[in-house]
């Protein structure tokens, strides 16, 4: 099919199709409860065949966002995109009370929790490396975990520290710590002071895609976060892929 320009489109009608009602979904355009577009409708707007546009309607109802009532139509369903401000949780909880994403969930009536995947010292990726100001044979300290809200898997999460910081801590421990991590580093004196955050829209990795059970080709949000404390020194770096259906982040300047 081609575009407004008149050039042929990369992405599959079907995708297109399912772009188009899922951006109306997510954005409020199709409320949920109401009717979507008809296969008339779509026909006429993508010139699609009756099964292309059926192709469409299921990936819609694999990722949750769109259901059939049999001879009444398709119908937007209520989204679980959630809406996340970075801001809020970059201090540990002094209390070694619970991380800040698991109490604000909750106080949205979801259940968050984090299942640690592994503990390990290994040789980072080159973007870690950098912020660390590693060789690059140099080693750092890995926690890897997912996290959940009403146990869906919506975020992997790759944790780097500074081997000096995390060795002889409960930081190198395979368990989970009470207050998190960032509590230790601020109990030895090492603050989050200041977060640097990038974020971008990549297709998942076949561990991320695993690890967060994505229902189609959906692309996720890749949060990279490096947290410096007393005299701008890097003390974590964060790796997060962010299941693409279920976030949005939120930024205030």
């Amino acid at each position: 099919m081609a575009d407004e320009h008149g050039e042929e489109s990369v992405w599959p009608v079907q995708d297109q199709i399912a772009s188009y009602l899922r951006d109306g979904i997510l954005n409020g355009d199709f409320p949920a409860g109401e009717k979507l577009p008809s296969s008339r409708e779509l026909h006429a707007r993508f010139g699609a065949a009756a099964q292309t546009i059926r192709n469409a309607i299921t990936i819609l109802e694999k990722e949750g966002l769109a259901y059939t009532r049999r001879g009444a139509g398709v119908y937007a369903r209520q989204h679980r995109q959630r809406t996340m401000v970075p801001a809020s949780y970059k201090n540990p909880p002094t209390d070694g009370g619970k991380y800040q994403w698991i109490t604000v969930a909750e106080q949205k009536g979801l259940a968050g929790r984090s299942e640690l995947l592994a503990v390990e010292e290994v040789v980072p990726p080159a973007a870690v490396r950098d912020a660390f100001g590693l060789a690059e044979d140099e080693k750092a300290l890995l926690r890897r975990q997912v996290l959940y809200l009403d146990d869906q898997p919506c975020e992997l999460v790759e944790v780097y520290f500074p081997l000096d910081l995390a060795r002889g801590t409960p930081i190198a421990e395979h368990r989970k710590i009470k207050g998190g991590a960032g509590r230790v580093l601020l109990e030895a004196g090492y603050p989050p002071l200041r977060c640097v955050d990038k974020v971008a829209a990549r297709w998942p990795t076949p561990e991320q895609a695993k690890a967060l059970q994505m229902p189609t080709k959906l692309p996720v949000l890749r949060q990279f976060r490096v947290t410096y404390s007393m005299d701008d020194r890097p003390i974590q770096v964060e790796v997060m892929a962010k299941a693409g259906h279920l976030y949005e982040l939120k930024y205030e300047f």
